[in-house]
């Protein structure tokens, strides 16, 4: 039909707009249904189906901007990656429950690449994204002999139209939220605010602004922090220096969540070994995954640092040239430490080798120093038992005081386990993944009591503090109604923030057992193993607090600014009370979000600018 019309005039600006509809229609269909926003009113609908208006029509504009007809080459280019873009944000956000940021698609590897873990993610209905690729592509095949052209006056109106629906977007956002922008580490806020594709070009803008920023700040910028850390109250209990000069083991538990300590699956207990060690340890019951995109290196850099990680990518990634006053640092000037770190996957991943120089480490024990074969090693790497069996080698060979930290893998999503490996059967929720978490967080029990067994067996074990600590969760909402169903709970904001609950576990040999119901975060292990070290001068260079004086009403602050109270949960933008799960007055959590606002900001500070070189250590 269309070769007989051979260049007939077609305004070009209707099919731009065919195409940018079909594109906008598929991104708000994601936002409504893919994501899970907390969606409010009637007005935040229509934030969320004007949003992305603007910036899609100037986008797909470049298909003509530079001629006077459409590139239908070009604007199905446009087309095709808007939507792989759409479906990779729809992916990550299915279990972090977050959205891609720049830095973290540089460090793609990192967060699972192509693997089963995406696999897994992966839904029969996500074909339905696609299926105006193979549309649009037949239609723009088939009037090729077409001149789809756009007139000057028509490309200013376009331009223009573009550009007040992304003010009117940008107006919309302020209003709902004076705070968007100088809280742009939350994320879902930005995206129900300005749209997603607007997001992603702020939170570009945003990585080369910060980029630049430890090249123009000066010893002034300094000053804010170091006032704000002076203000801090140091104290003391009769616990402090127990453990003094002793051995310290850090057993970062890969994905464990607090659920599993005493949980039962078919009448067996799902953690048996470390419920036994809790009965002779310091068992802190209410500390929080704190992370956020950088995941494990996220929970290291908080225990070794003290300070929040980034909003966006991770630290080691980022920022692995700056100062910090580590706790491998603080050792070494104060007791005369040294400092391992062992874990059985490649030394680059997160940029592990370039950062734990940084942090003071001394060696790192990564994959090349241990026997991996295919029998030993499933997921991400070697399995945890063979991983602790050859790793009690290398301890023994290191010199005393020391400072060891162990990175545990198996518990991995998407927790896989073959069957000889299995010391429990799966749970049978109809979540897969749930079942299969189950069996590899008893694997990874298991591989802690062999590795228990050894170090006593080998005389190395009463001279040693062992801090076991989970490093961020492990079944993300995706999955929430398989794991409301195995621990018989309903699905509320307050079961959600419980199940970010980590177990800290701080066995000293000789010491008795006690339950510590302080509530606490991943940050606040530092100052609480520097108290039982008996390190009097700390550096006060950190958000953390000793959990065995902590303020049990002083927020525990994640990373996305949300908080979580003696008595108050505020979440996506809303206030709760704590037990009940209830909405409150929002003037409840504001005097929190003071506090909240003011830590990560100067955190950030800190780090991108890396305004601790122009500190000294205080005494």
């Amino acid at each position: 039909m269309f070769q007989n019309k051979r260049w007939k005039y077609i305004e070009g600006i209707k099919l731009v707009l065919m195409i940018a509809s079909i594109l906008w229609l598929k991104t708000v269909i994601v936002c409504l249904l893919g994501f899970n926003l907390s969606l409010q009113s009637w007005f935040d609908i229509g934030v969320i189906l004007i949003s992305s208006l603007g910036s899609l029509l100037f986008v797909m504009g470049f298909s003509f901007y530079f001629s006077e007809r459409v590139n239908r080459l070009l604007l199905f280019g446009l087309l095709f990656i808007g939507t792989f873009i759409l479906y990779g944000d729809l992916l990550y956000y299915r279990f972090y429950i977050d959205f891609v940021s720049a830095p973290i698609l540089f460090q793609f590897d990192n967060v699972g690449g192509l693997s089963a873990s995406t696999v897994e993610l992966m839904n029969p209905w996500d074909l339905c994204l696609f299926i105006d690729l193979f549309l649009g592509g037949w239609f723009l095949f088939k009037t090729r002999a077409i001149c789809f052209k756009v007139g000057k006056q028509t490309k200013k109106l376009y331009v223009a139209a573009s550009l007040t629906f992304t003010i009117i977007t940008i107006g919309l956002g302020i209003g709902k939220s004076v705070h968007l922008f100088s809280e742009s580490y939350d994320r879902e806020q930005m995206v129900k605010s300005l749209g997603l594709l607007n997001y992603h070009v702020y939170d570009i803008a945003l990585g080369m602004k910060v980029s630049l920023e430890r090249f123009v700040v000066t010893e002034a910028d300094a000053v804010a922090p170091q006032e704000y850390f002076q203000h801090k109250n140091l104290q003391s209990t009769d616990l402090f220096g127990i453990a003094e000069g002793k051995n310290v083991v850090v057993i970062s538990m890969e994905s464990t969540q607090d659920f599993v300590i005493h949980q039962k699956v078919n009448g067996k207990e799902i953690t048996p070994f470390l419920n036994d060690l809790i009965k002779d340890s310091f068992y802190f019951s209410q500390v929080y995954d704190q992370t956020a995109q950088g995941k494990t290196s996220d929970a290291e850099f908080m225990i070794d640092t003290g300070l929040y990680p980034l909003a966006s990518g991770s630290v080691f990634v980022r920022r692995p040239e700056n100062v910090y006053y580590s706790l491998p640092h603080l050792l070494k000037e104060k007791q005369d430490y040294y400092a391992a770190a062992f874990h059985g996957n490649v030394s680059t991943f997160w940029n592990r080798d370039a950062m734990y120089k940084t942090l003071g480490y001394d060696k790192f024990f990564s994959k090349k120093d241990y026997i991996v074969t295919e029998e030993n090693s499933i997921n991400y790497g070697i399995k945890d038992i063979p991983y602790f069996n050859q790793s009690v080698q290398y301890l023994e060979t290191i010199p005393e005081p020391y400072y060891a930290k162990f990175l545990t893998l198996t518990n991995h999503f998407p927790f896989l386990l073959e069957e000889e490996d299995m010391f429990i059967e799966p749970a049978a929720t109809k979540e897969g993944v749930v079942n299969r978490y189950v069996t590899t967080v008893r694997y990874l029990d298991k591989s802690i009591e062999m590795f228990f067994k050894q170090l006593k067996e080998k005389g190395m074990y009463e001279d040693t503090m062992f801090v076991l600590v989970g490093d961020h969760y492990g079944i993300s909402e995706k999955y929430e109604e398989g794991l409301s169903e195995l621990l018989g709970e309903e699905i509320n904001v307050a079961n959600r923030m419980k199940h970010r609950q980590v177990p800290l576990i701080i066995h000293i040999p000789g010491q008795e057992g006690k339950i510590i119901d302080t509530q606490g975060g991943e940050i606040d292990i530092r100052p609480t193993l520097l108290h039982l070290l008996g390190i009097k001068k700390e550096n006060n260079y950190s958000f953390g607090h000793d959990l065995f004086t902590r303020d049990p009403d002083y927020p525990v602050v994640f990373r996305d600014g949300s908080f979580i109270s003696k008595n108050y949960i505020y979440k996506d933008s809303i206030c709760y009370r704590k037990e009940s799960g209830q909405a409150a007055g929002t003037h409840h959590c504001e005097p929190y979000l003071d506090v909240v606002r003011q830590e990560l900001t100067l955190s950030d500070k800190i780090i991108f600018g890396d305004l601790l070189r122009f500190m000294k250590p205080q005494q």
